[in-house]
């Protein structure tokens, strides 16, 4: 780790709560709330959040698999969003979740109007917000924790 904890003290919860109590709650209510809150499908949140992760380095976030209802996505997803571009695992809506993850991340400046006509065609308006807040909360997060060297110590929030 790159932050000195106290013996005996949570990692996570020192940190993102202990050390910056007027910021470090609030950004885990965030984080937690693009899980609890989110109206998304379950392959098109794990495919953008898991490339994400795979893009930040994030471990925790990388071996982490949502749960909806008792169901996660398939053991060989996460090499499915690895191959976003070619893989026949995926639909439209899924292969674009995983793109947006990755233009999001590295390119911004390049999503042109192609990409949002396709986003557009497969995505309302309103989803095209959410995914970009959660891209924006596992982005900032999780490039903190892996700065940190909290990414072995992670869990989500409230968890």
């Amino acid at each position: 780790m790159n932050i000195d904890i106290p013996e005996g003290k949570n990692p996570i919860g020192y940190v993102w709560g202990e050390m910056v109590p007027g910021i470090g709650p609030a950004a885990a209510g965030f984080s937690q709330k693009v899980y609890t809150e989110g109206t998304l499908g379950l392959r098109e949140f794990e495919a953008a959040r898991l490339r994400i992760a795979q893009i930040n380095g994030c471990i925790f976030c990388q071996d982490w698999r949502t749960e909806r209802d008792g169901e996660t996505v398939e053991s060989t997803f996460d090499q499915a969003v690895t191959d976003w571009r070619t893989t026949d695992a995926f639909d439209d809506r899924t292969r674009l979740a995983a793109e947006y993850a990755e233009r999001y991340a590295l390119d911004h400046h390049g999503l042109d109007d192609e990409f949002w006509e396709r986003m557009t065609a497969h995505y309302s308006q309103r989803e095209i917000v959410e995914l970009s807040m959660c891209l924006g909360s596992w982005l900032a997060f999780g490039r903190l924790n892996h700065v940190l060297g909290l990414d072995t110590q992670c869990v989500l929030p409230g968890n």
